[in-house]
């Protein structure tokens, strides 16, 4: 595992990603920061979840995002 402190830019594409989807930015606000880190590394990219619905959607299909 690899952890990424958000910096500035990626805060501001994590706000603006719910939107985007069509997602309610209260209710996915972690999986939008999630989404919007996972591109800072290299591909192929894995996100594992228990909830992978709204983060799919999120991701884009750049990322793969596994139930786990």
């Amino acid at each position: 595992m690899n952890a990424i402190p958000p910096g500035e830019a990626i805060a501001r594409h994590a706000g603006a990603l719910p939107a985007s989807a069509g997602l309610p930015g209260h209710k996915c606000a972690l999986d939008a920061l999630v989404a919007a880190t996972a591109p800072s590394f290299p591909a192929p990219v894995t996100v594992l979840t228990s909830d992978p619905e709204d983060l799919s959607t999120l991701c884009g299909p750049r990322v793969r995002v596994v139930e786990a």
